[in-house]
């Protein structure tokens, strides 16, 4: 049965639907993701709730209503209660049943580029990238009032160096505002931004969202490997170990039917190749012909032209 909304204090009626709405998310979907909704428009939230259709559901709506709504939830479905104390600024909960990632994917793909408005704080660092602009002469004065080095090159402005104009948590002044206004930059991109990840009564970082299945193989194998090592050097055998035992315990069993008269299935062929190891060399490849007729004489020449220089040498020395 939904989870149905049942305060005995007085509620409008649209309040009384939001919350029996929430209610059934709630019990139908045991995955949440909570996301920040600052700086984001009705506009571009239509575009998110459209992207996220038939792969989760989005719900916005004031953190006191939400808040209150849970902890009623939370009485008949105590996972719930997990996620309170996240409830906090102008979010929204995305629910789902499906994979986090590809809903991660669809929430931080829908950004819209936004100008920096005077007083906002800089998410981002923003760098005025050098070369000419399309200013007039006129314009001058703003850049040096944020001290950018400019020069006038065929009536416009150029910059001579790129300047970094804003860093990450900088608030923006009313000069940084202008100057990308006239420069056409629209520098901030913002969009829902996801905070934290509840699963089934267990609540994460959004940071986990970046772990891929390869990342986790990897991390398993090289756990695996590292029980198998101590295993082996404490003689600690583990589930991890034994393949690495067993195969070590057969080389010890090859190495002592070789020693010995000691025959089994296993050791057959490499006791045949120590009875006999040509018979299991392979005919090295010819690397080069024999020299032929001709080439032979001429070599003859050489050896002796050499012989000639060296008896030459001997015979009548610098000094001679």
């Amino acid at each position: 049965m939904a989870l149905r909304f049942t305060s005995a204090l007085p509620m409008s009626e649209k309040k009384t639907k939001y919350y029996n709405e929430l209610g059934v998310l709630a019990e139908k979907y045991t995955k949440v993701l909570v996301v920040q909704a600052d700086n984001v428009g009705s506009k571009q939230f239509q575009q998110v709730r459209k992207a996220l259709r038939g792969t989760g559901v989005i719900v916005m709506g004031k953190k006191t209503l939400m808040k209150k709504a849970l902890t009623e939830f939370a009485q008949k479905n105590t996972k719930l209660e997990a996620l309170l104390p996240h409830l906090h600024g102008n979010i929204g909960l995305v629910f789902t049943n499906g994979d986090l990632s590809k809903l991660k994917d669809i929430i931080t793909s829908n950004k819209v580029a936004a100008p920096a408005r005077q007083g906002a704080i800089s998410p981002v660092k923003v760098i005025i990238s050098a070369g000419p602009t399309t200013l007039e002469p006129t314009k001058t004065s703003f850049f040096q009032a944020l001290s950018i080095p400019t020069k006038i090159t065929k009536g416009f402005v150029d910059i001579i160096n790129d300047y970094t104009l804003l860093t990450p948590g900088q608030k923006v002044g009313n000069s940084e505002a202008a100057l990308l206004q006239m420069l056409n930059i629209l520098p901030f991109h913002y969009g829902l931004k996801i905070s934290e990840v509840y699963d089934n009564g267990a609540v994460f970082s959004a940071d986990v969202l970046e772990i891929s299945d390869e990342v986790l193989h990897t991390a398993f194998n090289n756990a695996v490997a590292n029980v198998a090592a101590v295993s082996l050097a404490t003689g600690i055998p583990t589930e991890a170990s034994i393949p690495h035992s067993v195969a070590n315990a057969f080389k010890n069993l090859l190495a002592i039917a070789a020693a010995t008269d000691v025959e089994f299935e296993q050791a057959a062929d490499i006791k045949k190749f120590l009875a006999n190891p040509s018979a299991f060399a392979v005919a090295a490849p010819v690397t080069s012909a024999a020299p032929t007729a001709s080439a032979a004489p001429a070599a003859k020449v050489e050896e002796k032209k050499q012989e000639s220089e060296s008896e030459g040498d001997m015979g009548f020395g610098l000094f001679g």
